[in-house]
């Protein structure tokens, strides 16, 4: 039987716990920094859950 493959664009951009939650980044702390507040950029730094709804979708996409 064929193997389902993981998608490896997926494997950089999400992980997966120890509880089986998807982690995420937040968006908008890539590039242009530097007019942004340094309020916003701290807020935005680390992992947040991944929402429900999208979170079967990219369980499938790891494989």
């Amino acid at each position: 039987m064929p193997k389902n493959k993981s998608h490896s664009g997926a494997g950089k951009r999400f992980r997966v716990t120890g509880s089986g939650k998807i982690m995420r980044r937040r968006a908008n702390k890539n590039h242009l920094l530097e007019h942004k507040p340094t309020k916003r950029t701290r807020r935005l730094t680390g992992d947040v859950p991944l929402a429900p709804a999208d979170a079967k979708k990219i369980k499938k996409l790891l494989g």
